[in-house]
């Protein structure tokens, strides 16, 4: 059985209908933002902070997507399972702490680097049926 990575991870989309995808230092996938809860922390709670973290921008509003699981990009022989969230935020983006590089994604074109799974299986064909939210 393989190990099991719990995250949290948001949708960010831009006026055009885009997906900002972040790409962590000495990795090579770009996945959604977000990360592992801390003890205590919920869903939103844990989402806040990560944007925080990562890129510098508030949480404004979220809305769940749902929920799913698929391999994880940077963990050989494990699963990330992920609650996502349509997620707005307020304020400048900005690459930090582990985030190497930023890349806004058209969900209906085709992927111009490496995607993780759980971004391109379960996320992306999600959001090509329906769901359209903007940060």
């Amino acid at each position: 059985m393989s190990r099991v990575i719990e995250i949290v991870a948001g949708v960010i989309r831009d006026t055009g209908g885009r997906v900002l995808t972040v790409r962590k230092r000495g990795t090579a996938a770009f996945m959604l933002p977000g990360g592992k809860r801390e003890p205590g922390e919920s869903d939103l709670e844990t989402l806040a902070r990560e944007l925080r973290e990562e890129l510098g921008c508030e949480l404004s509003s979220a809305t769940h997507l749902g929920t799913f699981d698929a391999p994880a990009a940077n963990e050989a022989g494990a699963r990330v399972y992920g609650a996502i969230y349509l997620a707005y935020i307020a304020g400048e983006l900005a690459v930090r702490a582990e985030i190497e590089e930023l890349m806004w994604l058209d969900p209906d074109g085709a992927a111009p680097a490496p995607l993780a799974p759980l971004l391109e299986t379960q996320v992306l064909p999600r959001l090509r049926h329906g769901h359209s939210s903007v940060a």
